[in-house]
């Protein structure tokens, strides 16, 4: 697979220096400059993104907004009806400034790569034509840009990144390392955001629609069984518990689960031996699954990173 540019710095890293070679990929129609600033500058502000940054002062092209068509590989589902009749009110009375940025796919037929609220604010405005950036890239780069330029907004919630981010790296075939580096984030970053889409549907969805945080989520994620997840999930919603209250609380049903684990008679001798010699630099937050045939596994759920350093001193103290 060929090395692709990082999107770290945004959009312009990925477009490449298209803007030394505008003139001959675009065309300037429109006799009107699209540069003075105004409300609707301001209502685009959300979707301004680093590609249509670098293109100030390029050309333009004015293209009917018929020739247009919404991007397939649009990663955000929703828009705000609300927010998108006020800027179709805006646009109405000072135009649209900020132009969008789109592909050619036939001579009369385009795609849109960044900019669909403004584009179906302006449909809803009736406007007929709107000022666009013409990009030439294939359907990977131009999923690459739509997902960046979203992941690039200040609204997203949770679980819109964590999506963005998996498609990045199962439809564009990006390690996590190579999709950290693009767009900007530490790995422990991305992978802390795809951990997310481990939790239940119905959590998914309370975090989604901001009825826990992703503090709750962390800790929601420490509980395998999903219908247990899902009753503290909305235990955590209807008794309003603050991310400490709901730690202590599954702290307490861990705790309460490994004693019920060492007095199973079911394990033998040496496992509850190994649940004492480890369980006790965890605070006893350990459990241990064994079948008849012997097979089985082993949790331990920790505070933080001193407990794992001092259960590792330990083992090196001991030459383990």
């Amino acid at each position: 697979m060929a090395k692709k540019p990082a999107l770290g710095k945004g959009l312009g890293a990925l477009l490449g220096n298209e803007f030394d070679n505008i003139g001959r990929e675009v065309r300037y129609v429109s006799e009107t400059p699209h540069h003075i600033p105004d409300k609707s500058t301001e209502d685009n502000a959300p979707e301004k993104n680093a590609a249509a940054t670098a293109a100030a002062g390029a050309a333009i092209s004015e293209i009917p907004i018929s020739q247009i068509e919404p991007n397939p590989f649009q990663p955000r589902k929703e828009f705000d009806e609300e927010a998108l009749s006020e800027l179709a009110e805006s646009i109405k009375a000072l135009g649209l400034i900020q132009p969008i940025t789109v592909r050619r796919i036939t001579p009369s037929k385009y795609q849109i790569i960044s900019g669909e609220r403004r584009y179906r604010a302006c449909r809803m405005a009736g406007i007929e034509s709107v000022p666009a950036y013409i990009r030439e890239t294939d359907d990977v780069g131009m999923l690459e840009m739509a997902i960046v330029e979203n992941l690039q907004r200040e609204n997203l919630d949770p679980i819109e990144i964590a999506m963005s981010f998996r498609r990045l790296i199962e439809e564009c075939r990006l390690t996590q390392e190579e999709m950290a580096v693009r767009v900007g984030k530490k790995r422990a970053s991305v992978t802390n955001y795809l951990r997310l889409l481990k939790l239940t549907a119905s959590a998914q969805h309370a975090l989604k629609i901001g009825k826990i945080s992703v503090g709750h989520a962390k800790v929601l994620l420490g509980i395998e069984d999903e219908n247990l997840q899902d009753r503290l999930c909305e235990e955590t919603i209807a008794s309003d518990l603050s991310v400490r209250q709901l730690e202590q609380k599954v702290r307490k049903m861990q705790r309460e689960a490994s004693i019920v684990k060492k007095e199973s008679p079911e394990l033998p001798e040496p496992y509850m031996r190994v649940l004492d010699r480890i369980g006790k630099f965890f605070d006893n937050r350990i459990s241990l699954k064994r079948n008849d045939n012997g097979k089985g596994m082993m949790t331990i759920h920790f505070e933080s990173d001193k407990e794992v350093e001092r259960f590792l001193k330990a083992l090196e103290d001991k030459d383990i």
